[in-house]
């Protein structure tokens, strides 16, 4: 059973495969596989930047946007300034070919790679490292700038991983669909509720020296959702995805997992045990507005209060039998 088939019956349950890692790791590379993508290009995908402030998100305008393949950062494939609501006009770039991304057999990399270096007046500059193209969609960097003295030259760096349908993740370890009270303890919500802000524990959950990152709710889906499908998918599968996404999500909420096991946080970007998030990273518009239009769904059982634990692997690189596959 693939994941759109589960939108239309929830009798079965899923996993999926990630593992959290810190940036500047292999993530399992294989360069001859990637770079032959990003160069025999046959399609073409477009980015827009978005410059705010860190604190307030106030726009910054007249920031300069510096755009160069990730492959050869010293070359300047686009160069412009934010407007006044800071953001850039939708840039097109090369990627490789949009069936790249449709077709599980193919191997390539379905994406391109390019690094975002914007530089403001009174503004610490930012460097995106590896943000990510799909032909045919539209990406949106947000960038969050963050006022400094001008004798500040160090930029803040992100550096993103690859997407996880394509980089080397061991699968999610499996938990119990549903979450007795007897395991977490007692559930204090009445009712679900979507929350405004989740709390992001970026590691595994014992690993004491991961920041946690306070996250916008709808923010948080949209990221893991563009870091776990690809947004060329037909809508009916990316709002089928999305959907689980929040599930799982709402159950973490729902059922305080973490918190009932002494932690202070949400939720986990390791992906053994939850989605993949990464700080930092590009969303793509269609993506964006699935969740937006569904952000207050969630999966449920008949006579069980909490949001099923959506668990789903890629049905590829992983199997999972008797589980949802993406």
């Amino acid at each position: 059973m693939n994941i759109r088939d589960y939108y239309m019956d929830t009798s079965k349950s899923f996993s999926y495969p990630n593992l959290s890692q810190s940036p500047g790791l292999s993530y399992g590379y294989d360069w001859r596989r990637i770079y032959p993508a990003q160069m025999e290009t046959q399609s073409l995908g477009r980015l827009q930047v978005n410059c705010v402030t860190r604190e307030g998100f106030r726009p910054v305008p007249n920031a300069t946007v510096r755009i160069a393949y990730t492959a050869d950062p010293t070359s300047t494939a686009e160069e412009v300034t934010t407007n006044d609501l800071g953001r850039t006009e939708e840039i097109e770039l090369a990627t490789p070919p949009v069936e790249y991304s449709l077709d599980p057999a193919v191997t390539e990399q379905p994406y391109s790679q390019y690094t975002v270096n914007v530089t403001a007046p009174g503004f610490q500059s930012i460097e995106v490292d590896g943000a990510q193209l799909l032909g045919g969609v539209t990406a949106l960097q947000q960038v969050e700038m963050q006022p400094a003295p001008e004798s500040t030259q160090e930029a803040q760096v992100f550096v993103i991983p690859p997407h996880t349908l394509f980089g080397d993740f061991p699968p999610k370890i499996a938990e119990a669909e549903i979450k007795p009270t007897a395991e977490t303890g007692e559930i204090v919500l009445a009712s679900v509720v979507v929350p405004e802000f989740v709390i992001v524990h970026d590691g595994p959950p014992t690993d004491t020296s991961a920041a946690n990152y306070y996250v916008r709710y709808r923010d948080y889906i949209k990221n893991v959702a563009s870091s776990e499908i690809y947004a060329t998918w037909p809508d009916e599968t990316i709002t089928a995805n999305v959907l689980a996404i929040m599930s799982f999500t709402l159950n973490r909420v729902f059922t305080e997992w973490y918190r009932n096991q002494g932690f202070n946080f949400t939720i986990t970007s390791s992906t053994a045990f939850d989605h993949k998030w990464m700080r930092g990273r590009n969303i793509f518009t269609n993506i964006g507005l699935a969740v937006d239009q569904i952000f207050n769904n969630f999966l449920s059982r008949p006579n069980v209060r909490q949001p099923i634990l959506t668990q789903y692997c890629d049905g590829r690189n992983v199997t999972c039998p008797g589980w949802m596959t993406v």
